[in-house]
């Protein structure tokens, strides 16, 4: 524990969401006594007066991005243009806002999306831009990706001090669990345990099953990002992730265990599979930062489904 915290007024941009949440949770357990959560309602970062604006209310000296407009397949296949555009004006005003307001220190977080769709695994900055992404959620992968490309030239240009940490699929407690909307571990999660209740033999799931993840669980992600916060100050993306990688098919087997689902699962292989791999490189994180990951992928599923039979019938929304 440092008193790093203990006089920053820090501006935490989807600080009421999923990731959010936990994140000014870890703040305030840090001493941190001036947190800004700006909520869409009174701030609509994708408009560049409303960045402004927030800047002159909260007056920050850290500003951690979070706020994105992001989620599955599904939702990336429906939503590519606005992903684009959404997440990219949010995070270049953000930072061109900092800038010229003198703020210490941006803290951005990027996404495993934007790495290459045939990237070497596991997957090393040094890669990031060795090849396009992934189809299906480009258009959301390159908009984030320009948060790096604009945090490296300010820094050259300006000495402005942003980062940007790239994080592998997130979970956890208090996910979005909206199957239209999440991502493939609370959707698996609501599935079987719906499948589950209403006595369903087959489950029916997209793809083929063979596609690789890497998953972090969310408090892990919270914690790594204020060791960035704190203690990183440097040009160079850095990864967020366990290292750990697990097929679809598999993650399926463990969260129908998990769930108590015992029918069988089968795969509609018409549906697309997503990027082939994902797996990381986390050794810079470690290096540079001190950050390692505490939880295995089956000790945060026990977690995230115990969660969840708890909470089903009180679950955020996500629209778009």
């Amino acid at each position: 524990m440092t008193s790093f915290w203990n006089e920053q007024r820090v501006v935490v941009t989807g600080g009421a969401g999923f990731l959010g949440s936990f994140v000014v949770e870890q703040l305030r357990e840090k001493g941190c006594r001036e947190i800004h959560v700006p909520r869409s309602r009174d701030y609509d970062l994708v408009q560049m007066d409303a960045v402004k604006q927030l800047y002159s209310d909260c007056k920050p000296d850290t500003v951690i991005h979070l706020a994105a407009r992001v989620g599955g397949i599904g939702a990336n296949q429906a939503n590519p243009g606005k992903f684009f555009y959404e997440n990219l004006m949010m995070g270049t005003q953000l930072i061109e806002v900092g800038r010229q307001m003198g703020l210490k220190k941006f803290v951005a977080l990027g996404t495993i999306c934007a790495y290459p769709k045939f990237a070497p695994i596991p997957f090393k900055e040094d890669y990031i831009w060795s090849g396009y992404p992934e189809e299906t959620n480009a258009p959301y992968g390159l908009a984030i990706m320009m948060m790096l490309v604009q945090s490296q030239a300010y820094r050259e240009q300006y000495g402005f001090n942003s980062i940007v940490l790239f994080p592998v699929n997130l979970y956890g407690p208090h996910d979005n669990f909206d199957l239209a909307t999440s991502h493939v571990i609370p959707a698996l999660i609501r599935k079987c345990v719906t499948a589950k209740e209403a006595g369903l033999p087959t489950l029916t799931l997209w793809g083929d099953g063979s596609p690789t993840r890497e998953f972090l669980y969310v408090e892990d992600a919270a914690e790594g990002i204020l060791r960035a916060a704190e203690y990183y100050n440097g040009p160079l993306p850095v990864n967020l992730g366990t290292g750990e990688e697990v097929t679809i098919r598999n993650l399926a087997v463990m969260i129908a265990a998990e769930a108590g689902f015992t029918g069988q699962i089968d795969w509609d292989t018409t549906k697309p599979n997503g990027q082939p791999r994902r797996c990381l490189d986390v050794s810079r994180a470690k290096e540079l930062f001190g950050f390692q990951a505490k939880h295995g992928l089956r000790e945060g599923l026990k977690k995230t489904v115990r969660w969840f039979f708890a909470n089903r019938h009180n679950l955020r929304q996500v629209t778009f």
